[in-house]
Parts: C-alpha cells; sequence; structure tokens
C-alpha cells in the first residue's frame, strides 16, 4: 500500500496535521493573549495552516516521483 517514500512522508504529514488541528494541541493556543494586537489562536491557527501548505508543496516538489509500481 505505501510502498513509497513520498506515500510514507505524505502519510506523516496528514497524521501531523490532523494532530494539530484536534482538540487538545488546539486549545494550547486558546488563551486571551495577543502578540502585535492580533489574538494568539486565530494566529496560531493561520501559521500552522501556512506551515502544512509549505510542508504539502516542499514534498510535491522535491525528489524523483515514485515509481508507480509498473
Amino acid at each position: 500500500m505505501l510502498d513509497g517514500l513520498r506515500s510514507q512522508r505524505q502519510l506523516a504529514l496528514f497524521v501531523c496535521a490532523w494532530l494539530a488541528f484536534n482538540f487538545p494541541l488546539l486549545t494550547l493556543w486558546d488563551h486571551k493573549v495577543s502578540l502585535a494586537g492580533i489574538p494568539m489562536f486565530p494566529l496560531a491557527i493561520f501559521v500552522l495552516w501556512g506551515l502544512l501548505i509549505a510542508g504539502i508543496a516542499v514534498l510535491m516538489e522535491c525528489g524523483p516521483p515514485d515509481s508507480g509500481g509498473a
């Protein structure tokens, strides 16, 4: 099922994102603290989302493609 290294990395990125946006870890940022006038919770979600998109972009662009099993 997960033959290539790229597939394993995609699965690992998915699991990390799922954990980061899940309830217990997301409550770490839910405080009445602001950074430069921006509340910490929306800022943390925005930064996590940006890191997820950057991680997907790096994963898709670097390295040779999988052989496809053919």
